[in-house]
């Protein structure tokens, strides 16, 4: 069963007066808003919030976070509460619209609201939604996409069903915005072509932004199965937690999935595994809290931003690149370029998979149309390289560019065994820097959108 939700983008514009500080000060605020539910005016709906909030000269958070109560007619009100960074502080705008039958326009566009630091005012303002230029493209950015009842949670199972010659793989990687450190955690599953019995093991790995990248393994210890996710030892990834333990390492979290599932391989390729492999993140984004301790270090995360994502296949290619960037806002890009181990298939330059999630909506369309394009034309291209690689390519009247660095000195070299017994390498750091440029064709190609992303995306090169 499938359930509508609401997804729509706000922008509201204002003052701020500080209570450390004379005069006012503009703001900004940029909202994307997503309901489990279709907005009705009668009935009160929750909605989850991620944005932009810049206050001139004091902040400029694009991980802002927080709620919205949306209740015009039950409880006369449009409730905001968002956390945001600003100097290093930690705060919250809480503020409300009151909704009057006698001045709707007016009620329904102006937000007076008050900002606190650990329960204390530390200033207050008034933000105002700009008819004239933010109405038309606030009504445009209402989407109703369907999400499955289930949630994330139902794509964690494992897809393995006794056949040698299988890798199964959940892995998650984050980054904590309070230290700039990097954490990924691997799990996966080996079934020996030679029809041994399959085996589960992985790693788990911090990188600091001052310091070498930090890792340590579990297993192998031999694959019993688990029905909601991967269970080995005192090691597991299942719905909404992740725990377990590897030499120094311990971690215990909590994982809070936000957007819908995101196929970086075509759809069909997930449900009916003819490719050699396929690859799909249960969210699209999420949320981590609880700690991750290394040696004598700890992390204490409290939703820090990052996915979950799962492959299944015959084991790793010939040569591949990885991307996760959280582009802020809600805004999501995903690359997987890789040349197969099939023969024929392993002639060809990569093939690119790239998946960007953006308002609410996902470019290309069709996940085929970055690997082959549309009878040949346009597919997208890949150069592969360290400790910079690029991929660019066209779809419809939008094309991309994605640079992507991987700072040597924080680029973790681990090893890779396939099914066949054959070795793989892969070179992985969470602490990458991406420069994405999208552009749209109007007679010429014009600047569309464009995200700098400095430590903070996630990427990996490998090969054999």
């Amino acid at each position: 069963m499938t359930v509508r939700g609401t997804v729509f983008k706000e922008t509201m514009l204002g003052r701020v007066c500080m209570a450390d500080e004379d005069g006012d000060r503009p703001v900004r605020l940029d909202l994307l808003a997503r309901a489990d539910a279709v907005l009705l005016p009668h009935r009160t709906t929750a909605a989850q919030v991620t944005g932009r909030i810049r206050i001139a000269g004091r902040a400029d958070d694009a991980e802002a976070v927080g709620e919205l109560e949306i209740s015009p007619l039950a409880r006369r009100r449009i409730h905001y509460r968002i956390a945001f960074t600003m100097e290093g502080r930690s705060l919250t705008l809480d503020g409300w619209k009151s909704v009057s039958p006698r001045r709707p326009l007016t009620s329904m566009t102006v937000l007076p609201y008050t900002l606190y630091e650990d329960g204390h005012r530390v200033g207050e303002g008034t933000l105002r939604f700009p008819l004239t230029t933010g109405l038309l493209p606030f009504l445009a950015s209402f989407r109703f996409p369907r999400a499955a009842a289930s949630g994330a949670g139902r794509h964690l199972a494992s897809r393995w069903d006794g056949a040698p010659g299988r890798t199964e793989v959940w892995y998650t990687t984050l980054t904590d915005p309070a230290t700039d450190t990097g954490i990924w955690l691997h799990h996966e599953v080996v079934a020996p072509s030679d029809g041994s019995p399959a085996y589960a093991h992985g790693w788990a790995a911090v990188f600091s932004k001052d310091g070498p990248a930090e890792h340590a393994r579990f297993g192998p210890v031999p694959w019993a199965g688990h029905p909601e996710g991967f269970s080995a030892g005192d090691v597991s990834a299942g719905p909404g937690r992740l725990a377990g333990s590897a030499g120094s390492f311990t971690w215990a979290l909590t994982e809070r999935a936000e957007g819908p599932p995101l196929h970086t391989f075509p759809g069909w390729s997930w449900r009916r595994p003819w490719l050699p492999a396929s690859h799909m993140l249960p969210a699209v984004r999420a949320r981590y809290s609880g700690t991750v301790r290394h040696g004598t270090d700890e992390l204490r995360l409290d939703g820090a931003p990052g996915a979950g994502a799962r492959i299944y296949g015959h084991g790793n290619a010939r040569r591949w690149a990885w991307l996760h960037a959280d582009l802020g806002g809600g805004d999501v890009l995903e690359i997987v370029a890789a040349v197969s181990m099939r023969r024929g298939l392993d002639r060809l330059p990569p093939l690119v998979f790239l998946r960007l999630y953006r308002n609410g909506r996902t470019w290309p369309r069709r996940a085929e149309r970055t690997a082959v394009g549309w009878a040949g034309i346009g597919r997208f291209r890949a150069d592969i390289g360290l400790p910079e690689w690029r991929v660019e390519g066209r779809a419809g009247l939008s094309r991309i560019t994605v640079t992507v660095t991987q700072p040597p000195e924080q680029t973790l070299t681990l090893d890779y065994t396939d099914p066949d017994g054959s070795a793989a390498v892969c070179r992985n750091t969470e602490r990458a820097d991406a420069v994405v440029t999208l552009e749209r064709w109007w007679g010429t190609w014009r600047r569309e959108a464009g995200w700098q992303l400095s430590g903070t995306a996630h990427a990996e090169v490998g090969d054999r």
